[in-house]
């Protein structure tokens, strides 16, 4: 029997996949969860549509992500910190002052869980990179110097 999964199902498939599984397992379990449902011609039709317009959706958002990266590429930025003579900081930088650094520096907002930083936090004084990942196939590689106040 072709059902249509509704949602990730684990050893299956995933969501939009058409998949061949037993009658029972697909009457008895599958659609009264709410995870799949009958693969019919029209069913497969309103797939179809809809696999496109997430297609169309999906390449407009990619096409925003590789603007907004050639803004940030090259963005070389300054994070002040407080340090010791030895350059040691007192606290550490992490990517939520790295995003603050991009808002003051280019006016652009950024998620700090798209910041990822080598090493969780730092906590000397030095140059650093950082990867903002804008989209899963947009990723923009940030250099930034993080200087004593």
């Amino acid at each position: 029997m072709e059902i249509i999964l509704i949602q990730d199902v684990k050893n299956l498939g995933y969501k939009n996949d058409i998949v061949n599984v037993k009658p029972g397992y697909a009457r008895n379990y599958l659609i009264p969860q709410g995870m799949a449902i009958l693969a019919t011609e029209s069913a497969r039709k309103v797939l179809a549509e809809n696999m496109r317009q997430q297609a169309y959706k999906q390449e407009k958002i990619k096409k925003e992500a590789q603007e907004l990266a050639t803004v940030l590429e090259g963005l070389s930025l300054r994070i002040p910190a407080k340090a010791a003579s030895t350059g040691k900081i007192y606290g550490s930088v992490n990517n939520v002052q790295i995003a603050n650094a991009i808002k003051e520096a280019k006016g652009i907002e950024i998620d700090r869980k798209q910041i990822l930083v080598d090493d969780d936090t730092i906590k000397e004084v030095g140059n650093y990179k950082a990867k903002v990942r804008l989209h899963k196939d947009v990723t923009v590689e940030i250099s930034f110097e993080v200087f004593a106040e």
